[in-house]
């Protein structure tokens, strides 16, 4: 049978604006371009590791509004299963309002919705999947204490993308398997900004939380790890591109992630891990979230370059 990976998240509507910059505070800009697409980062990762061929679960909710089920329509599109993805009444599915600008740079406000209702009886209804799942794929844009209840479950890999930065979380660390987090996500948790000069004192702060892998993806620079039982520092090299859209980019690495975690077992973790950097880096090539994944992309038919720190 194909390995369960299972995400469970938020799943929102984005409205992405284009404009040659990002506008200051109070100033008006004329725009070049509006899309109406699907993110979230629940969905987003669902969407990217399913693109990579994984068997993917998504367990999250929708609001009983316009999206909601044209949201569950389009997970379905991808083969996702969206058993455990729920329209909720009397409440709007969540959304993203997203301004990218010409050089690829965004900010992006989002308003939950139907995120918010993601509750322990969605994890006890789905307890069976979230239990025998080789993998679970989570972020911070549901309920913690729906998330911790699901790792708490789970017997397989438990991957936790620690986003948005927030530093309430110690209580689920040591569940994880893999703590990943970007630069200023990092800083948060460390208490320190976050740089290559530091970066494996930063691990080794982000083991201490009792997690086994701590992962930091770096834009452009590619991802830095370390291992608990090994104690090595990886360094893993990107290729740069030109940005066009940066939005979901660390979506699309920890989706992929994901799928070749389970997927790819025979492979060293350092390719796994640059070979999700090369779909994140493709992902930024192009508009939009979702709709800017590698499909069914043959990443492997290359080595991924890395150093040891």
């Amino acid at each position: 049978m194909n390995p369960k990976i299972v995400i469970i998240g938020s799943c929102s509507v984005d409205f992405t604006t284009y404009s040659p910059r990002l506008p200051k505070p109070g100033e008006t800009l004329h725009g070049t371009k509006f899309v109406t697409s699907f993110g979230g980062k629940g969905a987003n990762q669902c969407v990217a590791a399913a693109k990579q061929g994984g068997n993917t679960y998504m367990i999250g909710r929708v609001g009983n509004d316009h999206w909601g089920q044209q949201y569950k329509d389009s997970l379905k599109s991808h083969g996702i299963d969206v058993t455990y993805t729920h329209i909720t009444n009397d409440v709007t599915t969540g959304i993203a309002q997203i301004s990218v600008a010409e050089n690829g740079e965004n900010q992006i406000i989002i308003v939950p919705g139907a995120n918010n209702y993601l509750s322990k009886a969605d994890v006890d209804e789905a307890k069976e999947l979230i239990e025998n799942a080789d993998i679970i794929i989570a972020q911070l844009e549901t309920p913690f204490e729906t998330t911790l209840e699901t790792f708490k479950l789970n017997k397989g890999i438990k991957l936790l993308n620690a986003a948005p930065a927030r530093t309430d979380i110690q209580e689920i660390l040591p569940y994880c398997t893999i703590l990943c987090v970007n630069e200023s996500e990092a800083s948060l948790l460390v208490g320190f900004e976050v740089e290559i000069p530091n970066i494996k004192v930063a691990l080794d702060k982000l083991l201490e939380t009792g997690c086994e892998i701590a992962l930091i993806t770096l834009g452009i620079q590619g991802a830095a790890y370390c291992l608990k039982n090994t104690k090595k520092y990886i360094h893993v090299l990107c290729d740069k591109v030109t940005a066009v859209d940066t939005t979901g980019a660390g979506d699309a690495f920890v989706g992929a992630l994901g799928t070749f975690l389970v997927n790819k077992k025979n492979i060293d973790f350092h390719q796994i891990v640059g070979a999700a950097c090369e779909i994140a880096t493709l992902s930024v090539t192009k508009e939009g979230t979702q709709t800017s994944y590698p499909e069914k992309y043959d990443v492997f038919n290359k080595k991924f370059k890395y150093v040891c720190l």
